[in-house]
């Protein structure tokens, strides 16, 4: 079973978060589930340079929170904040201007970032380097971050062959069916001359021990009480960088 269903999802409540928390009524559900797919894909179009792996998305009844992880927090912000600004007002349209709040997180070890590490080796598909070359070397330097296994698998015409195959390599131990093993997933695509490179990343960053119920193992941004006065001041849009802590576990 851990072979076939997505690593992420099944340690959903275990070792991992959702990436969207706030409840719904009715036909109101779809509306924002739509709307967290806009919100997470026009962030994604604004800073695809930015090494964005996850867009954490939390509402109540008159804010949204908007947690962005990305390898380069200065690209996202910008010089002088002008492209948060850009965001913030993206981000009002698409929520019906409510109140906006916006967390860029550092992730501080990218080699541990599952699919920071698969976007990395699409690029260099996309710039002709050898897949081989490309995948020892996410091999040997996930492996030197401290990471206890890494398992990458390349599908599609690579280096241009006519029947597509796959590529797959392995150092280290990945064990997808121990729900407590801190295993993260990325998937990337590399566009070249002679079709799409799939690329799928499998990395184990240890055992959890202890593992939190859902709600407790991550950081949340604290959202004020609906129909507090106390916070009348505050702007429409707060930057918190700092690092993140999922990247050490």
């Amino acid at each position: 079973m851990g072979q076939k269903i997505h690593p992420n999802g099944f340690r959903v409540g275990i070792t991992k978060d959702w990436n969207a928390t706030w409840f719904a009524r009715g036909s109101e559900y779809a509306n924002l589930v739509n709307q967290d797919i806009t919100i997470r894909g026009q962030i994604n179009a604004m800073y695809e340079d930015a090494g964005i792996t996850k867009v954490d998305i939390q509402r109540d009844s008159n804010e949204v929170a908007v947690t962005i992880h990305t390898a380069r927090p200065g690209i996202v912000i910008g010089r002088g904040g002008t492209r948060v600004d850009e965001l913030r007002k993206e981000l009002d349209l698409m929520t019906g201007n409510r109140r906006t709040r916006l967390n860029v997180k550092e992730v501080r070890q990218p080699e541990l970032d599952a699919y920071l590490v698969a976007r990395n080796i699409a690029d260099q598909l996309e710039r002709r380097i050898a897949f081989r070359r490309a995948i020892r070397q996410s091999l040997t330097r996930t492996m030197q971050a401290g990471a206890e296994g890494i398992k990458i698998k390349a599908s599609g015409r690579l280096a241009g062959a006519d029947i597509a195959r796959q590529e797959k390599a392995h150092e280290g131990r990945v064990p997808l069916h121990t729900l407590r093993a801190d295993i993260d997933y990325g998937l990337a695509e590399a566009a070249t001359e002679f079709g799409v490179i799939g690329v799928k990343v499998w990395i184990c960053r240890g055992e959890v021990m202890n593992p939190t119920i859902i709600g407790e193992s991550v950081d949340r941004p604290e959202l004020p009480i609906s129909g507090s006065t106390e916070d009348e001041d505050v702007p429409a849009i707060e930057v918190l960088v700092t690092a993140d802590e999922e990247s050490d576990q």
